[in-house]
């Protein structure tokens, strides 16, 4: 088991950035690959990027590519989604999720956070 919190949604406004952490806690975090998605109101959740446990291997959804960044810090057992250049198609609730095997299919992954919600306003 492993217990994923996430922080750092707000208001921004176009073009700014946010960064946002997920803490983990429980079970080797280091064991884990990491993913973050996202959901806008009336929307399936949809991939944004992915992390392998090493921190070698990341892979970022085309509609983000060049704006955000997933990283990790095993040492701090937190993985983050740096996003810049934020547009008001980016608003969404974003969520954290950890499951041994790296995947961009959420159906994959067996731990989540409970979401933080990032509105960027035109």
């Amino acid at each position: 088991q492993v217990q994923l919190v996430e922080f750092g949604g707000g208001l921004v406004q176009a073009g700014g950035s946010l960064r946002l952490p997920c803490a983990a806690s429980g079970r080797t975090f280091s064991s884990y690959a990491m993913a973050w998605f996202r959901q806008a109101s009336g929307k399936e959740r949809e991939f944004v990027a992915a992390i392998n446990w090493r921190g070698t291997t990341t892979y970022t959804a085309d509609s983000v590519k060049g704006r955000f960044t997933i990283s990790r810090d095993n040492a701090k057992s937190t993985a983050y989604l740096q996003m810049n250049g934020l547009k008001p198609g980016d608003t969404a609730v974003y969520y954290c999720a950890a499951d041994a095997t790296f995947s961009t299919k959420y159906a994959r992954y067996a731990y989540w956070g409970q979401g933080t919600q990032v509105t960027v306003s035109s």
